[in-house]
């Protein structure tokens, strides 16, 4: 491969490694930026590290219990313990506490940590996320996360690139969730398989960051090594005063190599919900209007920022939520939740008799404030529906962006926000 023809992938593991060019298919040893752990991966994450008879990286380690806090039971009090003794073990600097956290890949962002040009690892699948600001992120198994926190580098199989190029006008009311939902209900599930997604076109250009984050969050559900968007003013006007530490932007060669390249009108996309059990059955949300729903949520590392509040509260505000709906809100950080009291958007989710709750994962995953009962349907703003992913394995979750949540939840029903 000529060094004039790399993809964002190659350039960041390229330089990482310390080599002047990788080739898809090459094993490299590169330097990492930041290696997390949560609450759930962390404790296994430090078992092995114990065995090193070492110390971590107090500057590449970022520890974030986020999952089941505050804890649900004695297990989940010990999860956390397990974090915090050895936070405080090994005087590392990166570990935030309840009260001024959140959900960590939101607080990764938030907390600057993630920027363009880095590469970062997660004992999270959702570590893809960082991609929407120009970052090569992959979420990796707690053994590679403590080894990495040693040493702080970790090997790679460089992946092939799929480009994505999404050209013109968005409709009303589509965001980057049904974009992603879109490409996936395209290409399934394992059509990225260990591939590194780039998104281009004016359609992503336009979206905000907090829609290229959805976009990048998800990239996994599709097989994603990650889903990288190249870094915009948008980008770096949100990282200044944010940012830790320098950052350069990566940007792949005119003529880069790509595997594969989809192309899509974004006015061909509709306001889009996937059905269970899988992220690819992807249809319009205006096809299942005679779907009832128990539950209505809001909130996770895919949609819980400040934008998609927004987006809900304008739907909802002066109205109820559904006498057979309990609509469920969760900002994912502390910085949010503070902006949406500011904003008083809390005011108008509680006004329609939604219930609003500090930030947590515990909903997402099944875990807890949010679990779903036999035979339950939820229409939710997160990222995965397989079989009990929010509960009962015979229940129900549709995965749509916040506007058709909360249309849901006003109507009883999947509703499309354009019917109101």
């Amino acid at each position: 491969m000529a060094t004039n023809t790399a993809t964002i992938a190659e350039k960041i593991l390229a330089k990482k490694s310390g080599k002047k060019q990788v080739t898809p298919g090459e094993i490299v040893e590169a330097q990492v930026d930041y290696v997390m752990v949560n609450d759930v991966t962390g404790l296994p994450a430090f078992e092995v590290f114990d065995k090193f008879d070492t110390t971590p990286i107090d500057e590449k380690t970022v520890l974030i219990p986020d999952h089941y806090v505050p804890n649900k039971d004695v297990k989940s009090a010990e999860q956390a313990k397990a974090m915090r003794d050895f936070a405080r073990k090994y005087s590392l600097e990166n570990y935030f506490e309840i009260g001024r956290s959140g959900v960590c890949h939101q607080l990764m962002i938030e907390k600057g940590f993630a920027a363009p040009g880095r590469l970062i690892i997660g004992a999270d699948s959702h570590t893809c996320s960082y991609g929407a600001l120009g970052a090569f992120s992959t979420g990796v198994g707690s053994t590679e996360a403590a080894s990495a926190m040693a040493i702080g580098r970790l090997w790679f199989r460089v992946p092939e690139t799929q480009k994505f190029v999404v050209g013109g006008r968005l409709r009303k009311y589509v965001t980057g969730k049904d974009i992603i939902l879109h490409i996936i209900g395209d290409i399934g599930v394992d059509g990225a398989l260990y591939k590194s997604m780039e998104f281009y076109g004016s359609a992503i250009e336009s979206l905000d960051l907090s829609g290229r984050i959805s976009i990048s969050n998800m990239a996994i559900e599709a097989g994603g090594k990650a889903g990288i968007i190249p870094p915009d003013e948008k980008v770096f006007e949100y990282l200044k005063g944010r940012v830790r530490g320098t950052y350069e932007a990566v940007y792949a060669d005119r003529d880069a190599e790509y595997c594969e390249t989809f192309e899509y009108d974004a006015s061909d996309i509709p306001p889009t919900v996937a059905k269970p059990f899988l992220p690819e059955n992807a249809v319009p949300a205006l096809e299942l209007s005679d779907i009832t729903i128990d539950q209505a949520y809001l909130g996770s590392c895919t949609n819980g920022r400040i934008e998609d509040l927004r987006i809900a509260a304008d739907i909802i505000k002066g109205k109820k939520v559904h006498e057979n709906v309990r609509m469920i809100v969760v900002p994912a950080t502390k910085e949010i939740f503070e902006r949406a009291v500011e904003e008083g958007l809390v005011k108008v989710f509680q006004d329609a008799d939604a219930y609003v709750s500090g930030p947590t994962c515990g909903a997402c995953l099944g875990g807890y404030m949010g679990v779903l009962a036999r035979g339950e349907r939820c229409i939710s703003s997160t990222n995965r529906n397989f079989v009990g992913r929010m509960g009962h394995k015979d229940s129900e979750v549709y995965l749509a962006n916040p506007a058709v949540v909360a249309a849901s939840a006003i109507k009883g029903r999947i509703t499309d926000p354009n019917e109101l």
